[in-house]
């Protein structure tokens, strides 16, 4: 893990940044007692798709099939073609 000064911190923040966005942790340091660290944010778990799939069934179902106002597919299709 790299150690830097608050002052050079500040200075170098998006190079920082960009470093801590390829997984390294960097701690800054005033006068050379620890203050804080920069890591990068936790990983999001990767969602199920049966469970998306699942939360999209029941949004079908309570909010049902919105056309844009028109009641059918082919009401859809005459109307892109008067453009």
């Amino acid at each position: 893990m790299k150690s830097i000064g608050s002052y050079e911190a500040k200075t170098n923040l998006p190079r920082l940044l960009e470093r801590v966005t390829r997984g390294e942790k960097i701690l800054i340091t005033r006068h050379g007692e620890p203050v804080a660290m920069l890591v990068p944010p936790p990983r999001k778990a990767p969602q199920d798709v049966r469970q998306i799939v699942q939360e999209m069934l029941e949004f079908r179902d309570r909010e049902g099939p919105i056309l844009g106002g028109k009641t059918t597919i082919r009401e859809l299709i005459d109307e892109g073609r008067r453009f």
